[in-house]
């Protein structure tokens, strides 16, 4: 094994001098090759959050002394001559790595191993920034991996993050890898509209979002943005489905956005968005609204001023209880140009955890889902996995078949603002979800 700064100077070297879309294969070569592996893989997280894709895969060593790409194997796809495989979460090794962000190792003839290796140990190393799962970097070795090789392994992994992030700006290639299943319009609208990452770790709060969208796209969005002593937080329901619905959405996110950056006060970015949707309505004709929540948290107090359009009330976890958040009631964005709004202050405690949800979570066929039950159930989870577990209810509770998008942010408070995060490679350990089982 490759002595560690050297084998960092060879990995950016590698990555500056490939392509956006031969950058991770290049550089996961040459991680695998400073690592002494014999071949090496770069799963993607499946925009599905329940799989991982294997988007590359590179022999180190052939019989031959050369380096060569390798065929991943049944159940693969291809595209100009790029493949991926996907990998459904089972509970097995790829799904513990995420779930506990710790490298798991595996030996020989255990679960799934490589294409064209017979038995080798198996290492999986969390790619992960700031919680956001970005995929796994998978390496065969030839022998058991002592501690010293692993936590190389999993500081090489925390490197290929950094490498995809500044890459995959410049490709379609691991938006292709990561949809298992092709968008609608309105779908990629709503999805483009999602800010960048879904996860978000920072020394006084965890935040993640989940948008398990209906056949028919609903207009949901969420967004999130950090400044240095404020997190600003949203989640919103544009009425109707399809396009229509995309675009009111993509307005609505747009003002707050515009109205955030420019310094507007929580009361002032969404009066600007009410104006900007009713003028958008008296221009077009149609009769567009929004629902949503929005949300302003003073890092150093933990005070969140919000504000309710119409929307679901979210849920206050603290202690053994959880109940719903009683704030006053303002009509949804875009109906009346004189609509005033009122903030509510709630004041968060180290341990809470606060939830927003769009009614999709409450439609019909999930009647029986009880959600003050089910988040205080989750509570463990890092909220990466609290709020798809949240989805998979609703999901499992109407034969998969949602008629509304629903949508889930949550919120965990830790308090202490100006701390430095306790991290390994990217992630909390101490935060993240037990191991399954």
């Amino acid at each position: 094994m490759e002595e560690g700064p050297r084998v960092v100077a060879g990995v950016l070297a590698a990555a500056e001098a490939a392509s956006p879309v031969e950058a991770v294969e290049v550089v996961t070569r040459e991680l695998g090759r400073a690592l002494g592996a014999t071949w090496a893989s770069f799963l993607i997280a499946d925009l599905s959050g329940r799989a991982m894709v294997r988007l590359a895969h590179v022999r180190i060593r052939t019989g031959d002394g050369l380096e060569a790409s390798t065929p991943v194997g049944p159940g693969e796809r291809r595209s100009e001559g790029e493949s991926a495989t996907v990998l459904p979460f089972d509970g097995g090794p790829v799904e513990q790595a995420v779930r506990t962000q710790g490298v798991q190792v595996v030996e020989p003839g255990r679960g799934s191993s490589g294409p064209g290796d017979s038995a080798p140990w198996r290492v999986l190393a969390p790619v992960t920034q700031r919680g956001e799962v970005i995929g796994l970097l998978e390496l065969a070795v030839p022998e058991e991996p002592d501690a010293a090789v692993t936590g190389e392994i999993a500081r090489m992994a925390h490197l290929l993050g950094f490498v995809v992030i500044a890459n995959r700006r410049h490709t379609d290639l691991y938006e292709w890898g990561h949809r298992t299943r092709p968008l609608s319009l309105s779908a990629e609208i709503q999805h483009r509209l999602l800010p960048g990452p879904r996860t978000c770790e920072a020394g006084s709060f965890t935040l993640a979002a989940w948008l398990e969208p209906a056949a028919g796209i609903a207009g949901d969005t969420f967004d999130f943005s950090l400044e240095r002593d404020v997190l600003h937080l949203s989640l919103t329901d544009a009425m109707g489905h399809g396009v229509g619905a995309a675009l009111t959405a993509t307005l609505c996110v747009g003002s707050l956005r515009n109205a955030r950056t420019q310094g507007a006060s929580l009361l002032g970015q969404v009066a600007a968005t009410n104006r900007a949707l009713v003028d958008h309505a008296a221009s077009s004709g149609l009769e567009d609204f929004v629902t949503g929540l929005i949300g302003r948290v003073d890092l150093r107090s933990g005070s969140m001023q919000l504000v309710n359009a119409g929307h679901v009330a979210p849920y206050l976890a603290r202690g053994e209880h959880t109940t719903l958040v009683e704030l006053p009631v303002d009509l949804p964005f875009g109906m009346f140009p004189d609509t005033g709004y009122r903030s509510s202050r709630v004041d968060l405690e180290p341990g809470d955890r606060i939830v927003f949800l769009t009614d999709g979570m409450l439609e019909r066929g999930a009647v029986w889902v009880d959600l003050a039950e089910a988040i205080a159930e989750t509570r463990s989870l890092h909220p990466r996995e609290a709020v798809r577990a949240l989805a998979d209810r609703v999901l499992d509770a109407t034969g998969h078949a949602l008629n509304d998008d629903a949508t889930v942010l949550c919120l965990d408070w830790h308090g202490g603002h100006g701390q430095d995060r306790e991290t390994v490679h990217g992630a909390e350990p101490e935060r993240a979800s037990r191991p399954l089982g």
